[in-house]
C-alpha cells in the first residue's frame, strides 16, 4: 500500500555534527555495525528508508540555539523537510541571556532559509528531570510563545509532570492566535480534554506501541482524528517490534499501523488525515 506519511518530530539532523548528546545516540552503534559488516548509517540512508516506507515529509526539531541553526542548514539541503527552531526546557539555563535570545530570534528576523523554519519548539516545561531550574524553563517558554505569536508560527510543546504550571501560562495568552502540538503525548484524559478545547494537536510516537497502561491505550483511541499527528522523536522511542534498534523516521509507518489497528481505522485514511493535519498546522 502506498502511503503519504509525515514525521512531525525527529532529530535526524543531529547525525551531522555534535551540537547536543543526541549526536552520540545516533552514532552509538557505528562500531557494532562496522564489525558486523553492516552498511554505515548516514542521513542519506535514513531518508531513503523513510521514503521507501512512505514517509515523504519530515520536521526536524531543534533543542538549542546551535542545534536549531544546524537543523536549518540540514533542511536547506533536502526537499520536503522543514524545521521547528526551539530551546528545550532541559537547555533553558544556558539560553537566558539577552544576547542568546537575540541570536535565536534572528533565525527568524533574518528570514528562514527558503521558508524552512515553520514552527517554534520543542519548548515547554519538564519537572520530571528538572535539568534546568523551573523559573528558567518558564522564562524560556514564555519567550518562545511570544516569538511564535509575533511570527504567526505554531509551537511544539514538551510538557512532562508540569501541566499544572503549563496551563496557566498557556491560557494567559487567551485570545491570541496560538496553535501547536503536545509532542509525545502520554498524559491523562483530563489534560487531553483541556487540550482539545484549545484546539491543540497531539503528537503520537512509538511509545504507543509499548505502553502497558490500559488508560493510555484509551487515550490514544480517544484523540480526535482531526487533532492527531504522527512522529518518531528519532533516534529515540523505537516502536515495537523494533525495540533495541535505532529509531528512524521510517518507523512512523509502524506507529501508524499500530494506531489504525488500535483505533479501528483504515490505515490509508489515517495516513491521509494525519498528513493533512500536519500540513495545515505547519502551513507547508
Amino acid at each position: 500500500m502506498s502511503l503519504e506519511l509525515f514525521d512531525t518530530h525527529c532529530h535526524v539532523h543531529e547525525m551531522v555534527r555534535r551540537t547536543t548528546p543526541v549526536y552520540d545516540k545516533w552514532h552509538e552503534d557505528d562500531e557494532k555495525r562496522l564489525k558486523a559488516d553492516e552498511p554505515k548509517r548516514t542521513p542519506e540512508t535514513i531518508l531513503a528508508a523513510a521514503r521507501e516506507a512512505g514517509v515523504h515529509r519530515i520536521l526536524c526539531v531543534g533543542t538549542t540555539l546551535a542545534d536549531s541553526e544546524l537543523a536549518l542548514e540540514f533542511a536547506a539541503e533536502h526537499e520536503n523537510m522543514w524545521v521547528s527552531i526551539g530551546i528545550h526546557p532541559h537547555e533553558a539555563h544556558d539560553h537566558l541571556s539577552a544576547a542568546t535570545k537575540r541570536r535565536f530570534a534572528r533565525l527568524l528576523e533574518d528570514g528562514p532559509i527558503d521558508g524552512k523554519a515553520v514552527a517554534i519548539g520543542e519548548c515547554g516545561l519538564d519537572f520530571f528531570y528538572e535539568h534546568s531550574p523551573r523559573e528558567s524553563q518558564i522564562e524560556l517558554l514564555k519567550f518562545q510563545i511570544e516569538l511564535a505569536l509575533e511570527y504567526d508560527l505554531p509551537l511544539s510543546f514538551h510538557v512532562r509532570e508540569a501541566f499544572d504550571d503549563f496551563w496557566p501560562i498557556f491560557e494567559s495568552y487567551r485570545g491570541a492566535n496560538m496553535r501547536g502540538v503536545l509532542h509525545s503525548y502520554t498524559d491523562n484524559m483530563a489534560n487531553l480534554e483541556r487540550a482539545v478545547k484549545h484546539g491543540l494537536y497531539f503528537g503520537v510516537n512509538g511509545i504507543a506501541t509499548f505502553v502497558k497502561s490500559e488508560e493510555q491505550r484509551v487515550i490514544y483511541r480517544t484523540i480526535p482524528q482531526q487533532l492527531l499527528l504522527l512522529e518518531t522523536d528519532a533516534p529515540f522511542l523505537t516502536p515495537v517490534p523494533f525495540r533495541g534498534t535505532m529509531c528512524e523516521p521510517r518507523h512512523v509507518r509502524v506507529t501508524a499501523e499500530f494506531l489504525a489497528d488500535l483505533r479501528g481505522e483504515n490505515l490509508e485514511d489515517l495516513a491521509v488525515v494525519t498528513t493533512a493535519n500536519a500540513r495545515a498546522l505547519l502551513k507547508v
